[in-house]
């Protein structure tokens, strides 16, 4: 920290030494600086803040309304092209030396860099101009700044208002013209399909329409299998559960008959044993003795005899025969069916130029219909969007901020670079005194003497002034502070000046 400190002080040292060259460099520098920041013309700056209305109730309703961000990019770009940018510069005091081609197209690329463009908002945009000629006065330079921006606003309004409307006129010419074109040719290939249709009405549509015909076919066909199989499995079950269903049911408070009595004759056999009674008890053994003659006997009498109509098997009788007619009535359907797929393959394998050229003819007429509506829609919405526009703009401009003659300059920043050469002048006299006293065989303090040869350093004589030089040494102090309060006194009054000039332009 100490060499540090001994660095600086000698550094200081070395450009106090040397004050006079150190302000003689600054002075010069100042004075150049300055003499190129009075020779920078002043910039002058207008601005205009435009609003594009693109909201319009009616133009949505009418499903006309277009998107409100391409539009205010078409307005930027068009706003700064090269065309728009040409008709500026003749149009104001720009083109006055203009006499070439070439001259002009580097005024345009001049141009181009000071006119700015910028979206604040969705739909508000900021027009600026920045002019600053040296062969024009400040309040010239402030009016034409002015003219730019307004001559950019009319090119605004005169494009996007008046020729939105003429561009929408020759559109719907043009989409007449082309509506009259396609027209013809729909007519002729719509003839040329009836006059084919007549002839092989199986190829309706082309061989696409036949090849999907076929495809329908064999999906209804196999639809129909599927329910048929699904029939027939309902049917042989119902006729399973009717096999095994009795015609009569025994029971009932009037049955009578062997099989009756033989139920009877069951039920008090079950009821003997569930009270516990062995087979060998009297009364179990002459139970079953009249069990077994009675089963005898209902068998000797047949299935129907003492039984009663048995309402199970006749509702299953009409359920098999309803499953029946439905098998029935699919089998009649896959029949049909598989007659009309064997003659679409035999018409699709029969003759396949001709289903090719049904299919051209298809797809030519399909073609030229979908053209001819999609001009139709197109040529509507044109008219409709220009009734629309004549009204109720759908595309409109509010200048909420006319350009103005500007009364301050934008550019440059006089008073900052006054200040900036002034620092620079300074710091490039302390450089320069700096410099020379390194170049020079002194030293500034007795460690660098020792640094420098490597030998002790005994001590130091300090500097001892006479009375005369003395008074010598206050004088030329009192002359380097006058020289230096000079320097600043200069800065302070170009300062002044420059601020006093500021907004005095008629």
């Amino acid at each position: 920290m100490s060499e540090i400190f001994e660095e600086l002080r000698a550094a200081l040292w070395s450009v106090w030494h040397r004050r006079w060259l150190a302000i003689a460099v600054a002075w010069g520098v100042c004075l150049l600086g300055w003499l190129v920041v009075s020779m920078i013309p002043n910039t002058y700056e207008s601005k205009a803040r435009v609003y594009v209305d693109v909201e319009d109730v009616l133009s949505k309703q009418l499903g006309i309304a277009g998107d409100g961000k391409e539009e205010i990019m078409r307005v930027r770009q068009t706003l700064s092209s090269a065309k728009n940018l040409e008709k500026v510069i003749t149009a104001t005091r720009l083109g006055e030396v203009v006499t070439e081609r070439g001259a002009l197209d580097a005024m345009i690329g001049e141009l181009e860099k000071k006119v700015k463009v910028t979206s604040e908002q969705d739909n508000l945009f900021e027009i600026t101009a920045e002019i600053g000629r040296s062969d024009l006065s400040d309040a010239e330079n402030a009016v034409l700044a002015r003219d730019v921006v307004q001559k950019l606003l009319d090119i605004l309004r005169e494009e996007h208002v008046v020729g939105n409307r003429a561009g929408i006129s020759s559109a719907i010419g043009d989409l007449d013209r082309q509506l009259e074109e396609r027209k013809r040719e729909l007519e002729a290939a719509e003839q040329r399909r009836l006059t084919f249709e007549a002839q092989y009405p199986d190829l309706v549509g082309g061989s696409d329409s036949l090849s999907s015909k076929v495809q329908s076919a064999r999906a209804d066909l196999r639809a129909v299998d599927a329910d048929l199989a699904a029939a027939e499995s309902a049917l042989a079950a119902i006729s399973g559960q009717l096999a095994n269903t009795p015609r009569t049911v025994v029971g009932g408070p009037q049955a009578t008959g062997p099989r009756a009595a033989l139920q009877q004759a069951q039920t008090q056999l079950a009821e003997l044993r569930s009270r516990g009674l062995t087979d060998s008890h009297p009364d179990v053994v002459s139970t079953t003795k009249q069990v077994a003659l009675l089963a005898r006997q209902a068998a000797a009498a047949g299935d129907d005899a003492g039984g009663t109509p048995n309402p199970a098997y006749a509702s299953l009788l009409a359920i098999r025969t309803e499953r029946q007619a439905n098998v029935e009535a699919l089998q009649a359907r896959r029949a049909a069916l598989q007659s009309d797929f064997a003659a679409l393959m035999a018409s699709q394998a029969s003759e396949p130029a001709v289903a090719a050229e049904a299919n051209r003819i298809s797809r030519d007429y399909d073609v030229l219909r979908a053209n001819y509506e999609k001009l139709l829609q197109d040529r509507e919405a044109l008219r409709t969007r220009g009734k629309v526009e004549d009204k109720a703009s759908q595309f409109r401009f509010d200048v909420i901020q006319e350009p103005s003659v500007p009364r301050k300059p934008a550019a440059p920043n006089r008073p900052l670079l006054l200040l900036g050469v002034l620092i620079v002048g300074l710091g490039a006299g302390a450089a320069a005194a700096y410099v020379l006293a390194q170049l020079k065989s002194s030293f500034a303090t007795p460690q660098k003497l020792e640094r420098a040869f490597d030998l002790p350093v005994i001590g130091a004589i300090s500097l001892t002034m006479s009375d005369a030089a003395r008074t010598l040494e206050k004088k030329r102090l009192k002359q380097f502070a006058g020289a230096s309060a000079g320097l600043v006194g200069v800065f302070v009054i170009l300062l002044a000046i420059e601020i006093v000039s500021i907004g005095t332009i008629a």
